[in-house]
């Protein structure tokens, strides 16, 4: 099989690179047939998918059995400032990649957000992929339309939503959290924005379990269990070691500090529903992932 990578870079792209390289995640092995796969990896520099002919040219000549779309505009401030940048990567680069797989008979699994929910539940529901979507960002909202894209423009389609997502590669929340802490010896965190911490490692499994089957549609795929970005600020300071005090704030106490940032939802946490209803839901629980990811994570870009 013949696999191409978008956002090969970042931290999923990454993270699916190594799962296929070492034929196996922390959570089992891949799929038989992906072993041995011809793995094609790219980033903007070799691929720009907001240029749709140069998209379609590109896959056209490397004509994969599978295209993982990793690649996005993920600075949720940053869309809101430039959000005709976000426009291009979010929706215009889906719709490229939807087109060029149709053209060729591939099939595409797009990773998207839970941030294409407004975040106004607060019955301590997680949200599964029935809900209706309605963004509250610039974010959000481009990412939905890439969705759109994706689903009129490829009919083999898998749309991944994930959340609050990790990694030993790149840059994220508990990198952030774990090196503040050791700066500053103390952080305050939001206690009333509530979702799901998501390892990427979970993630690229169950991307590399979704490519082989024919369970096509939209899915969930985060952390088991809801917390808040206090909470879970306050696990990765224990897990790490790290002498650091962790204090609890309100959004708006926190857009008072910082007036520039974007709003983001109060209520994202997500329900794996469709994962359990077909291919299965092999997700652990975001503490057990958070800890096996300290055990194993060597404190800089990578692993042990």
């Amino acid at each position: 099989m013949k696999i191409l990578i978008t956002g090969c870079n970042g931290q999923l792209g990454t993270e699916l690179q190594k799962q296929l390289r070492q034929e196996k995640s922390e959570l089992g092995p891949v799929p038989e047939r992906l072993r041995n796969a011809t793995v094609i990896a790219v980033d903007v520099d070799q691929l720009d998918i907001t240029d749709r002919q140069a998209t379609v040219d590109f896959v056209r000549r490397q004509h994969p059995d599978t295209i993982i779309n990793c690649a996005a505009f993920t600075n949720v401030d940053g869309c809101e400032t430039n959000h005709d940048a976000a426009f291009k990567v979010n929706a215009i680069g889906p719709r490229n990649l939807a087109m060029a797989a149709e053209k060729i008979g591939a099939r595409l699994i797009h990773v998207s957000t839970d941030y294409v929910f407004p975040g106004t539940e607060n019955g301590g529901i997680p949200l599964d992929e029935a809900t209706l979507p309605g963004p509250i960002s610039a974010y959000g909202s481009t990412k939905l339309l890439g969705e759109q894209y994706v689903q009129k423009f490829c009919r083999r389609h898998f749309i991944v939503r994930t959340a609050w997502l990790y990694s030993y590669y790149g840059k994220n929340f508990v990198k952030t959290m774990v090196n503040a802490g050791r700066k500053l010896g103390k952080l305050t965190v939001v206690n009333d924005q509530l979702g799901n911490p998501t390892n990427a490692v979970d993630l690229g499994h169950v991307i590399l379990q979704l490519a082989v089957s024919h369970e096509y549609g939209v899915y969930h795929c985060t952390g088991e269990g809801v917390c808040s970005w206090y909470d879970f600020a306050c696990e990765i300071i224990r897990l790490s070691g790290v002498q650091a005090q962790v204090t609890p704030c309100t959004s708006a106490q926190y857009k008072q500090m910082n007036p520039a940032s974007t709003n983001r939802p109060a209520w994202s946490a997500l329900d794996n529903r469709m994962l359990r209803c077909t291919a299965g839901d092999p997700v652990r629980p975001w503490q057990q992932a958070l800890e096996c990811f300290f055990a194993h994570w060597d404190g800089e870009n990578g692993m042990k």
